[in-house]
């Protein structure tokens, strides 16, 4: 049987696993999230959740993959009678993610060569267009949003094609330090621009936003809970298989309690960061700008990099660090999808045919963007509602779920897959296997488990608990 090879180095897997883990859920959605629930009160909850929750579940799926060294599906067949359909979960969550990440990558690539227009003077910058102009006209332009999209798939596949130690370790041990470089940029632009006070005081002061008239009510304690609960799991790729994936390249020798609280960690601080970048400059020179939704990254940002000097320049930096953080995520998903078939294949005597089964992801992942593209984010009539006969209330509004194909589909896996996956990884290690086979493997090689007794109490009954709940709270948000 072939050799099922992994990362080359510790070093290798962190910034893997810490590339999957920030992406457009940290750079768009956690300022996007943050934006739109009060500012300081979400980033309190959000903390506490990934203390409670998310550290606990990055450890559980690290463990479980690197004990049976398979994906998602078949580290629950091994491990579990009971559970041994829950890695598909992980594998239809992926899929549905990267319909609408890939169509968002693509975007923001257009982004970037929209901002290298700008800064040499040529015809493919927004001549002179604002940033809303500039989104209504690309959404218009279906065709160009589709071939966007599916560049940003077909990078996505060649990296995956090239394996993990010869493909997205590489990439993401460049690409990850870059990241951070870049980002650091931003923030210090951002930051120093004249009333970026204002967007520091929304993120860090409690009540600030609510007394200034930013937001109109505080949102309820539930609402904040449930998308601080989505925005975790999206942000940490947890419940969607890829960590688990990840930790099946993982050698023993490694420390699972170490590298998982340095993923949360990082993952966290980049969050931050993204909302230092993107927030104050949103107060500096957009301050009726959206704080929330697409209109955030596509027009808000964009109108902020029109008013600031050397925009351009800054436009350019930030929207590929957005595509950077976009592909390192998307090319995780990916991995999921393929690591399990490659690992049928080599079970069966076949070879790794990682080629062969990464294009045929591709591709169908690449059908799911086109939809995404073409719906124009629900402004060209194909949007689930339409298609599925949905009427809107009394009111004119429609369930979240079925406004447009991106969010019926984050519907699916932010709002139901992901936190219904984590939950069941936990009532699976709590009450199935036991808590004792994750701290056994993170005992080997003589490693100690610090954080033991805190993860025995928290997998059976805390993180069990905190996961209705948001799972609760997504459908009650989604849905009604």
């Amino acid at each position: 049987m072939e050799e099922r090879k992994g990362f080359g180095s510790n070093f290798g897997f962190l910034m893997a696993a810490v590339g999957s883990a920030v992406g457009l859920g940290n750079i768009w959605g956690f300022p996007n999230k943050m934006g739109a629930n009060g500012g300081f009160t979400f980033l309190v909850i959000y903390l506490i959740l990934a203390a409670c929750c998310g550290i606990i579940v990055m450890v559980g799926e690290l463990a479980l993959g690197r004990k049976t060294g398979r994906g998602a599906v078949g580290a629950y067949r091994v491990l579990s009678k009971k559970f041994k359909w829950l890695g598909w979960l992980g594998i239809l969550s992926a899929f549905l993610i990267l319909f609408f990440y890939c169509a968002l990558g693509g975007y923001c690539i257009k982004y970037v060569v929209l901002n290298v227009g700008d800064l040499f003077g040529a015809g493919f910058g927004s001549n002179g267009l604002n940033g809303a102009e500039v989104f209504g006209a690309f959404m218009g332009n279906q065709m160009e949003a589709v071939i966007y999209g599916l560049i940003f798939v077909l990078l996505t596949m060649i990296i995956v094609m090239g394996g993990i130690g010869g493909g997205i370790e590489k990439v993401c041990s460049v690409g990850m330090p870059a990241l951070f470089v870049i980002l650091l940029i931003c923030i210090v632009r951002a930051c120093t621009l004249p009333g970026a006070v204002d967007g520091l005081k929304y993120m860090f002061v409690p009540g600030w936003a609510l007394e200034n008239g930013v937001i109109k009510e505080a949102p309820d304690f539930l609402t904040v809970l449930s998308t601080a609960g989505g925005q975790m799991f999206f942000s940490l790729s947890l419940g969607m298989g890829a960590m688990i994936t990840y930790g099946s390249y993982l050698h023993k020798k490694e420390n699972i309690e170490k590298n998982a609280l340095l993923i949360v960690i990082m993952d966290t601080l980049v969050a931050l960061m993204a909302g230092l970048c993107v927030i104050p400059g949103r107060f500096a020179l957009d301050p009726t700008g959206s704080l929330g939704g697409p209109s955030l990254l596509f027009v808000t940002m964009q109108n902020v990099f029109h008013k600031m000097p050397l925009g351009a320049l800054f436009g350019i930096l930030f929207y590929l660090l957005v595509v950077f953080a976009a592909i390192s995520s998307s090319i995780s998903l990916l991995e999921v999808i393929v690591a399990h078939f490659c690992d049928k294949a080599r079970d069966a005597g076949k070879g790794d045919k990682r080629k062969t089964y990464s294009l045929i992801a591709a591709v169908f992942v690449g059908l799911g963007c086109i939809l995404i593209c073409l719906d124009s984010l629900g402004g060209a009539g194909i949007s689930p509602f339409n298609i599925l006969g949905i009427e809107k209330d009394v009111n004119g509004n429609l369930p979240m779920w079925c406004d447009c194909w991106l969010d019926f589909f984050d519907c699916i896996s932010e709002g139901i897959l992901m936190p219904l996956g984590a939950l069941l990884m936990c009532l699976c290690i709590g009450w199935e296997l036991g808590p004792k086979m994750v701290d056994d493997e993170c005992c080997l090689e003589g490693q100690s488990f610090k954080m033991k007794g805190f993860f025995n109490i928290c997998v059976k009954f805390i993180t069990p608990l905190c996961m209705l709940l948001v799972l609760y709270g997504q459908i009650r948000e989604f849905f009604f």
